[in-house]
């Protein structure tokens, strides 16, 4: 008798641990420690708990030169957005990115990223004066990301052909006001 009911409580249980794992497996590492190590699976932009990360499409707040307006980017603030940046510029000592939003994917083979191009258009952020910048291959000189300033970003972004960009991802992480305070490269073979 005591036997019948040992099978349905291993299954119990089992169904549990696995559970478990799946949840441990999808809350991820603390800190820069996950940034900086293997890919996670997620494909997705981030925003917090309780809200949808927003995204840019053609009619809402773009202009007809297919630049989404300020609006936009204040929506993201406060948020975490994984982007692709066509162009970067400074002026008047600051900043500025034209994002928009796009996905990544574990590479199958490799320690690294398959981006994957978002749509519509690109949205102009203003990066935060003391932003930190970490870079990895191919816009940074390793394949672990090293800091560097915004001006060598803008200069080693520039240097890029329109479509070596298209091939480039990274993680944005905005304050209250929408401007950008962290910015990653994703190390691409």
């Amino acid at each position: 008798m005591r036997r019948s009911h040992r099978r349905p409580a291993l299954r119990c249980l089992a169904t549990l641990a696995f559970s478990l794992v799946a949840l441990t497996g999808c809350s991820g590492e603390s800190g820069e420690q996950a940034a900086a190590t293997s890919p996670s699976a997620s494909a997705t932009p981030s925003a917090p708990a309780g809200e949808t990360a927003p995204t840019t499409a053609p009619g809402d707040g773009a202009d007809p030169a297919g630049t989404a307006s300020p609006a936009t980017a204040a929506s993201w603030a406060g948020t975490k957005q994984f982007v692709q940046i066509d162009d970067a510029r400074t002026s008047d000592g600051r900043t500025y990115l034209s994002v928009r939003p796009a996905q990544k994917k574990a590479h199958p083979q490799f320690e690294a990223w398959v981006i994957v191009p978002g749509e519509g258009p690109y949205t102009e952020v203003r990066m935060a004066d003391d932003a930190t910048v970490l870079l990895s291959v191919p816009l940074g000189d390793g394949k672990h990301p090293a800091s560097y300033s915004r001006a060598e970003f803008v200069s080693r972004l520039t240097a890029q052909s329109s479509p070596a960009r298209l091939r480039l991802g990274y993680d944005l992480s905005f304050d209250g006001q929408g401007q950008v305070t962290r910015l990653q490269s994703l190390y691409t073979p």
